[in-house]
């Protein structure tokens, strides 16, 4: 039996161990310039629509930008852009520290302050999140994605206390200045950092294209469809509480900055908790159940913030949520790490960061408007309800089981002999392959095929088919296209170990003497005048 690696086996591993310790005074910066701008918001503007706009502002851009952001860190320096990511909030925290102390801050100016933060954080989370698995082995990253969540929950237990007395103290501009000296540690852990940086033979993919492709890879692997969707969910219900918990604060007995920044630390202790429960949890029950738990959790929070009579009852609520928050966050995190193959990684975890803070932005804008015209206690109680509804949708809709498939790269792969003089950009390139299935096996190579026909898709491919002969029903031709020879290339190189299994069983189905016989045309239209090749007309290049 293999023993399940420690809680705290990431940190045998000194980059990750520098990083992490880097993360938490930013985290910490980070939690306490929440607090200086929630609180700042409730004292320029008494609307609860405006002060749950706070948090909305911050998740909006995650959700707007995380997927390019994703294709960046796919395709570029991940080391280079966190530290771009980080550079960028340091001096957008730096303006809003001076328009504060300024007195010049309005409520609009403060949500674009705000917003341009969750800018940065949306460039930055993808390539940190994608390059946890470069810092530690795939064997223990489930245990680093837990310390991360404890590394945030860790700061969240101060953070916002500390935020709460330097606000009571000295101001909100004192907040924002603390959050810009914040970055400088962690920009110091990166800098220092010399990940290996994987040699490609191919030129980045542009932009809209490894957006495309994130999009379709997420689109053709069911498994992250359904995480996707519950993160959604998740995060519109869960928000509810942080939305609302300043004004929520405000209204209990001794209510104010301070009592509301311990209300987070209560929020932040508890997630710590989950943070380390999350191993044994997901050891013992399935990610469905999992999921359920943190569901019903949460509801439990926002009713009990709802209907407590005092601080310590509502503590004791937040306490809760932050469990449930982060057995929830963390489960749908490693689950698509590891289910995502590393080209596509930075582009899958910004899908998942796009519904989950997309869920979290459009429920910080619903919940703040229901509060505003139904009271603080009803958005509360009916966000608790609909917690018990995404509950339930995993009676459809199931998480993936735990065990993960293999999705190293499969390396069978050669670059095949080419009698044209083609360049990276040639194309269209159609390709055809050959099989003879023998009549008793065409149910199994029909099966076999529908799989396959989903790898290709998820891959790149374009306009798949599977032909057959009408003169010898045993020939059978899957046909499918990719725009140019560069991408034909790509396509073959993120075959995984996962997939293995299809094309063997396909090779296995296939009764000729010979191996499938391959292919790949180069498509021309009659006009076809490229220089040097004029000449030339489509051959099979097999």
């Amino acid at each position: 039996m293999t023993e399940r690696p420690s809680s705290l086996a990431p940190m045998g591993y000194p980059v990750f161990r520098g990083v992490w310790a880097a993360s938490l005074a930013s985290n910490l910066g980070g939690l306490i310039q929440a607090v200086g701008a929630a609180w700042l918001m409730t004292s320029i503007s008494g609307s609860a629509d405006m002060v749950a706009l706070v948090q909305a502002s911050t998740s909006l851009p995650i959700m707007i930008f995380s997927l390019a952001s994703g294709a960046i860190a796919d395709n570029f320096d991940r080391r280079r852009v966190m530290l771009i990511g980080q550079v960028f909030m340091l001096v957008v925290s730096l303006g809003l520290a001076a328009c504060t102390y300024a007195g010049v801050i309005t409520p609009w100016l403060l949500l674009g302050f705000t917003f341009l933060i969750g800018c940065g954080t949306a460039l930055y989370n993808p390539s940190w999140q994608a390059s946890v698995g470069e810092m530690v082995p795939r064997s223990v990253l489930p245990s680093a994605v837990a310390l991360n969540s404890v590394n945030f929950n860790l700061s969240r237990s101060v953070g916002p206390a500390i935020g709460g007395i330097i606000v009571a103290s000295f101001g909100a501009a004192a907040a924002f200045a603390v959050n810009a000296l914040s970055y400088l540690p962690l920009l110091f852990a990166i800098g220092r950092w010399k990940p290996a940086v994987a040699v490609s033979t191919l030129p980045p993919e542009t932009l809209g294209s490894a957006m495309t492709a994130g999009l379709r890879y997420v689109a053709m692997s069911p498994h992250i469809e359904k995480v996707l969707l519950r993160g959604f969910a998740f995060g519109f219900t869960a928000i509810v509480v942080l939305s609302l918990l300043p004004l929520a604060s405000r209204d209990l007995p001794g209510g104010g900055p301070l009592l509301y920044g311990l209300m987070l630390g209560c929020y932040g202790i508890g997630a710590i908790g989950g943070a380390f429960l999350g191993g044994r949890a997901r050891e013992r029950w399935s990610n469905e159940t999992v999921a359920r738990a943190a569901f019903i959790g949460f509801a439990v929070c926002a009713a009990t913030v709802a209907l407590s009579p005092n601080a310590w009852i509502a503590g004791l609520g937040m306490a809760i949520g932050g469990v449930c928050w982060v057995l929830a966050l963390a489960m749908f995190n490693v689950t698509v790490q590891l289910s995502t193959p590393r080209w596509v990684l930075g582009r899958a975890l910004a899908l998942y960061q796009t519904a989950t803070f997309g869920g979290m932005a459009l429920g910080s804008w619903i919940w703040g408007v229901v509060a505003d015209r139904y009271g603080i206690d009803a958005a509360l109680l009916s966000a608790a309800v609909l917690m018990l509804g995404g509950a339930a949708i995993g009676l459809w809709l199931a998480l993936p089981a735990k065990t993960p498939d293999n999705l190293d790269p499969l390396g069978r792969w050669q670059m095949p002999h080419v009698a044209l003089d083609l360049r990276g950009r040639s194309g269209p390139v159609a390709v055809l392959i050959e099989y003879i299935i023998r009549e008793e096996d065409t149910r199994a190579f029909l099966e076999a095929m529908h799989e396959r026909r989903r790898i290709r898709r998820r891959d790149g491919a374009r306009q798949w088919e599977l032909l057959r002969d009408t003169e010898k029903p045993e020939v059978w031709i899957e046909s499918y296209h990719v725009p140019t020879w560069t991408d034909y290339v790509r396509h073959n190189q993120r075959r995984t170990q996962a997939d293995a299994g299809v094309a063997d069983r396909i090779q296995a189905l296939h009764s000729g003497t010979e191996p499938p016989r391959v292919h790949r045309m180069v498509v021309r239209p009659t006009d076809w005048t490229e220089p040097g090749l004029q000449t030339r007309t489509p051959v099979d290049l097999g």
